[in-house]
């Protein structure tokens, strides 16, 4: 498929173009010189052939959840938004020097630093969730690198805010790194599907590839598409990838969505725990508090925030076979990387059942002090010692390991959970703890709560089998 020449640059005031920074399926981007303040900015101009009353409303839509995400630290700063006089809508974002894409397939980027990516970028991602927006396009090529070498999530994007607006307007996915639902036209998106995103995007840091690309083999979208619904990912294939971070990806990259993480912040848990296995520095999780929520509420007609998040795929729908993709048009990039556009005229109908908005706002001073009180009650419930007590302990059965999981019943700074399994203790501060073993082996984990040197009482023994049913 020939590649489009780029679009020219638009005459912006108090802006001067230099040169073409890259080009996609509904923008340019440029790099313009800013008269003042004087730096240097990449700029994001829609495409002429695109634009129409409708594009203008999405896009505003866009610039303005950017302008609430950007201040996270890990999503990439955009600092104003516009109409051309050509009348081209364009952002204005903050330059960043490459994307990790340009890195993972020339060097082994160290573990250290692929781990610190994946809580980094999960902390992004789980933010945009709490504030009712998925990506819906997480992916090597979307992680840029600011010039101080900061990872951040870049493109939150037209592309996947038009496909949601208009069932008949082509939806754009990144075959390497979506989910098998998202592929066989189950679900246009959830938050597990986005858990198995970064989790494939996590693998191909690691492996220079993409979990299910075959080096030298068939990378076509048919034959990518048909590894993923089968499943099973390839491994690393590293010395250096403790089998603990492969069981974790492995794990958030299962084929049914409900034997991977409840949610993204569970995955970055499992990314700190390898961090504290590995004796390195734990990456701080940068999460919105809710005070932050509170005083950036989403508009009830905000195109860009969807219903549903946490809505599992529909069962027993209709899958897409390889034939299937006749119905839309499917390529390979440059280096074999599949990626298919599909009518989403299929799944029009799906709206009667989608699980009511998720909508991030409070109303009133009375719920906030509703909240506040809960809060205290969580935080101060305990043993007899003042320490916090586990007591929702949970275990989900997988092929090859058991994911234990339990809530925080109000951890301190300084707090850790103190996990036994197998009459081996290590503590963590995450909620969430894998056990890999034979098919058929029974895993039993127990978790208590250590503050101040003192472990509090023990959750009581849950035990499960692996292969077992959940």
């Amino acid at each position: 498929m020939a590649r489009r020449l780029p679009s020219t640059p638009p005459v912006l005031p108090g802006f001067t173009p230099v040169h073409v920074l890259g080009s996609g399926g509904f923008a340019d981007v440029f790099l313009y010189e800013q008269d003042m303040p004087r730096r240097q900015v990449a700029v994001k101009v829609l495409l002429d052939e695109v634009v129409d009353d409708r594009v203008r409303q999405m896009f505003q839509a866009e610039a303005n959840l950017m302008a609430r995400l950007s201040t996270h630290p890990s999503i990439l700063t955009v600092f104003q938004a516009s109409v051309a006089a050509d009348g081209r809508p364009y952002l204005v974002m903050e330059l960043c020097s490459a994307s990790l894409s340009e890195r993972h397939r020339r060097e082994h980027l160290p573990v250290s630093q692929v781990l610190s990516v994946g809580v980094r970028i999960g902390s992004a991602l789980e933010t945009a969730h709490r504030e009712g927006v998925l990506h819906r396009d997480v992916k090597p090529s979307n992680i840029l690198l600011t010039a101080y070498g900061n990872p951040v999530l870049s493109d939150f994007g037209i592309a996947a805010t038009l496909g949601e607006a208009d069932p008949d307007e082509p939806v754009g996915m990144s075959i390497p790194w979506s989910a098998p639902e998202v592929l066989a036209d189950e679900s246009r998106g959830t938050i597990q599907s986005e858990v198995y995103s970064l989790a494939a995007t996590v693998s191909t840091l690691l492996a220079g590839r993409s979990p299910f690309e075959a080096p030298g083999g068939d990378n076509s979208a048919a034959a990518l598409m048909t590894r993923i619904d089968k499943g099973g990912p390839r491994p690393t294939g590293r010395a250096d990838v403790p089998p603990t971070l492969e069981r974790v990806l492995a794990t958030a990259m299962s084929r049914r969505p409900r034997d991977r993480p409840a949610t993204v912040m569970d995955l970055v848990r499992g990314f700190q725990q390898v961090e504290a296995e590995l004796g390195l520095p734990q990456t701080p999780a940068e999460v919105a508090v809710q005070a932050w929520a509170v005083t950036s509420p989403s508009r009830a007609d905000d195109q860009t925030v969807v219903g549903g998040l946490g809505s599992p795929a529909r069962p027993g729908r209709r899958r897409r076979t390889r034939s299937a993709l006749r119905g839309g048009a499917a390529a390979t990039d440059s280096r074999g990387v599949g990626t298919v556009h599909r009518s989403a005229s299929a799944v029009r109908r799906r709206g009667a059942s989608r699980a009511t908005a998720v909508w991030v706002a409070v109303t009133s001073v009375a719920v906030v002090a509703a909240l506040a009180v809960t809060t205290l009650v969580v935080v101060t419930r305990g043993g007899p010692d003042g320490v916090p007590v586990v007591s929702d302990l949970r275990a989900t059965p997988g092929a090859s390991s058991v994911t234990f999981r339990w809530t925080d019943p109000g951890l301190r700074p300084g707090d850790t959970f103190v996990v036994t399994s197998d009459g081996t203790t290590s503590q963590q501060s995450g909620t969430t703890f894998v056990v890999a073993g034979r098919p058929g082996s029974e895993q039993c984990v127990q978790v208590a709560v250590n503050h101040d040197g003192r472990t509090g009482a023990s959750s009581g023994e849950r035990c499960a089998t692996i292969g077992g049913a959940s």
